[in-house]
């Protein structure tokens, strides 16, 4: 990301500013240790405000957890929350604007919803082929 913050920095810095605006407590399980291209950064942190307002609209989770991890194999990011849940035919435009925005970054989308149990939304970019 511009500005001189990495993506972990971005990602706390909000983290921090959700938690304490909508009283969800947020478990911070990894945040990435290296530099990620800045259009990678941007649709990670588009598709977390996306998931993270879900979380608070939708969910009734009292907590979340957030894990973004790059390796070799590329970047992972993972959201999941301890709300109600959702049935299958309940997804909406969030989550249809959460994998335009993985997909404008060459990555994929899926979410994980098991009613009464919570959410999971799963991000990956593959690692470029060189």
């Amino acid at each position: 990301m511009r500005g001189g913050h990495s993506l972990a920095e971005a990602l706390e810095s909000y983290l921090a500013e959700w938690s304490e605006r909508t009283g969800i407590e947020v478990e911070t399980w990894a945040l990435p240790a290296t530099d990620v291209p800045s259009n990678v950064s941007g649709g990670v942190m588009a598709a977390m405000r996306e998931a993270l307002s879900n979380v608070e609209k939708h969910s009734r989770a009292r907590t979340v957890s957030i894990a973004v991890t790059v390796g070799k194999s590329g970047l992972r990011m993972t959201v999941s929350d301890n709300g109600q849940g959702f049935p299958a035919t309940g997804a909406g435009r969030g989550i249809a604007r959460m994998r335009a925005a993985f997909a404008e970054i060459g990555g994929s989308l899926s979410v994980n919803s098991v009613l009464g149990e919570g959410t999971t939304v799963t991000g990956v970019v593959p690692a470029k082929r060189r």
